[in-house]
């Protein structure tokens, strides 16, 4: 994957909000099921992640004036974590303000990334990075702790640098299935249903994965608002990257992961295979038509 140098990075599309307090909070006080709850890529619950910021180059660039920082008048703005991943959000938003109304049939509208440190308030409640990213749909944000890439890369083993592209693209799916009324129907039918809540959330996590692989189709096509690419290159190494982030966050690698055995009854985000398969379906079709989880399960 290449950026290209010459991309102007709208900040406007990004919330600092690292280092404006809030911190404090414990374990996850923020709802995860009924209600408008939280969406994302993988619920951490308990795992902490705290301690794994260090000095390499995931290491979250510590806020700032963010809009002069991403600015072209500094040659260094795409070395920083911050500043590449508000370009990612440019590009994510870019294809789905063309492909929500062309493919699905509905209009985009855009909401913002926000980049926090250690906790922060949301339409959904307060919350910890010890929830990992995720998307309110109480106030249309996706929210992140940019230290979640090292743990990423350091314990579930997703080192690649499409890792993070893919993460952002995953929570923007969870907008677009706002947007187009998917999340409210499965928050239903989970009301109607709880024995099978699980169930639902899975194909809800999958359609977000087969979404972001629609994107990532797209993503060299992607142009900033002066029209210059976002990236000059997509490559299979990158597939390749997103498709092992995928498998990283897999229900059964994350059970596996902490010692104890698989139980699918627990899953709440799909196998690693079911995630690298949607995945790779957005992908290859590049078709968020083709992102139908759910068959007749709605």
């Amino acid at each position: 994957m290449s950026l290209n140098p010459n991309a102007q990075i709208d900040t406007d599309q990004v919330q600092d909000a690292r280092g404006s307090g809030g911190g404090g909070l414990a374990g996850i006080p923020i709802p995860i099921g009924g209600g408008k709850g939280i969406v994302g890529l993988i619920v951490l619950a308990l795992m902490v992640i705290g301690g794994v910021v260090g000095g390499n180059a995931l290491t979250s660039d510590g806020g700032g004036d963010l809009a002069r920082e991403c600015s072209a008048d500094n040659p260094d703005r795409l070395q920083r974590l911050d500043c590449r991943n508000a370009l990612y959000v440019n590009s994510i938003q870019a294809y789905w303000s063309t492909a929500m109304p062309t493919e699905l049939g509905q209009p985009y509208s855009e909401a913002d990334t926000v980049f926090f440190s250690q906790a922060v308030s949301t339409g959904c409640g307060a919350a910890d990075r010890g929830v990992g990213p995720f998307y309110c749909p109480a106030d249309d944000h996706v929210y992140i702790d940019l230290t979640f890439f090292q743990a990423l890369a350091n314990r579930f083993g997703a080192e690649g640098e499409f890792a993070q592209p893919y993460v952002l693209a995953h929570e923007y799916g969870h907008h677009v299935q706002d947007l187009v009324g998917t999340e409210a129907q499965v928050r239903r039918a989970m009301e109607r249903d709880p024995a099978n809540a699980n169930q639902y959330s899975v194909m809800l996590e999958l359609q977000a994965d087969c979404y972001a692989g629609a994107w990532t189709r797209h993503a060299a096509e992607t142009k900033d608002e002066g029209g210059q690419p976002i990236f000059t290159s997509v490559t299979q190494q990158d597939i390749n990257e997103a498709l092992d982030a995928a498998a990283a966050v897999g229900d059964d690698s994350i059970q596996q992961r902490s010692g104890g055995g698989i139980d699918e009854s627990k899953f709440t985000h799909g196998s690693a295979e079911q995630r690298q398969q949607w995945f790779s379906k957005g992908y290859q079709t590049g078709d968020p038509k083709s992102c139908d989880t759910f068959g007749d399960g709605l």
